[in-house]
């Protein structure tokens, strides 16, 4: 993974993929630039596209296994990351900045600002 970019798009697409429309909504970007991003994490062999399961018409982006192995080094790094709060104020005081951080961005996941 080389770009931030590849990364949103990760967090949105590892769940249950993608089409194109919902990465680009995601990204706040339009669906050419998100078509663009996906005909690159595909050719670096990081996604795939499949058919959708619920619309014959569009085509579902899900990782590969390569972009489930930057995703699950991206959580490790993470939870390193927080490691080292747990140490320091303890696990207790890690979980209510979790609830707190979550009432102000409640909807999830990771968006960029562009």
């Amino acid at each position: 993974m080389r770009r931030p970019a590849h990364g949103f798009a990760f967090s949105r697409l590892a769940p249950d993929g993608a089409t194109v429309t919902e990465l680009a909504a995601h990204l706040g970007v339009t669906k050419q630039a998100a078509s663009q991003l996906v005909d690159e994490i595909v050719r670096k062999g990081y996604a795939e596209r499949r058919p959708h399961p619920g619309d014959a018409r569009a085509r579902l982006i899900v990782l590969a296994e390569r972009g489930w192995a930057c995703t699950r080094a991206a959580e490790e790094a993470a939870a390193e990351a927080v490691q080292a709060w747990v140490e320091l104020i303890g696990e207790g005081e890690v979980c209510v900045l979790r609830e707190r951080l979550a009432r102000i961005a409640p909807y999830g996941l990771i968006r960029p600002a562009w």
